[in-house]
């Protein structure tokens, strides 16, 4: 197998596993919430926490790796539109990316301490909840047009 198969190979998957774990989290999280239910919350916002660290996070390094290793070996230049646009929206959906960890390990930890003391969620869970979700929508939605601008390389 060539250097170039094995690093696409490596790009696909770990797109598999940046897009797939990202909506999965959201899926669990999102419909999680409107339950209300303090315990589930806590348990499934602690593995949603976790899904990032071990699937996201490194699909989010392999992933421009793999893709500067291939632009090198087939000799696409930066100059390219859609590798420009790609590299805009993995920006955006990055800029997106981070306070959504952020959000997530506070809103789990908020969660565990509420399981703890018997209590209700705090409003501010709520608000971060909010925010994870309003983030969520432009990061999912880049990574989408990634994908089509991966797989149709536009002249634009």
């Amino acid at each position: 197998m060539s250097l170039y198969l094995t690093l696409k190979w490596l790009h696909i998957v770990s797109s598999v596993l940046l897009v797939g774990t990202g909506f999965g989290s959201a899926f669990y999280l999102y419909f999680i919430h409107r339950t209300h239910n303090t315990v589930a919350i806590a348990e499934v916002s602690r593995l949603v926490v976790r899904a990032d660290f071990w699937f996201t996070a490194p699909a989010v390094i392999i992933q421009p790796l793999t893709g500067f290793a291939m632009m090198s070996i087939a000799g696409y230049p930066f100059s390219q539109p859609w590798i420009m646009w790609s590299l805009v929206l993995y920006a955006v959906a990055g800029a997106c990316w981070l306070p959504v960890v952020w959000l997530q390990i506070k809103m789990s930890r908020m969660a565990a301490q509420t399981v703890m003391a018997g209590e209700k969620l705090p409003d501010r869970y709520w608000k971060y909840a909010r925010y994870w979700e309003w983030l969520g929508y432009p990061a999912f939605v880049s990574t989408l047009m990634i994908f089509g601008l991966m797989v149709f390389k536009p002249s634009l």
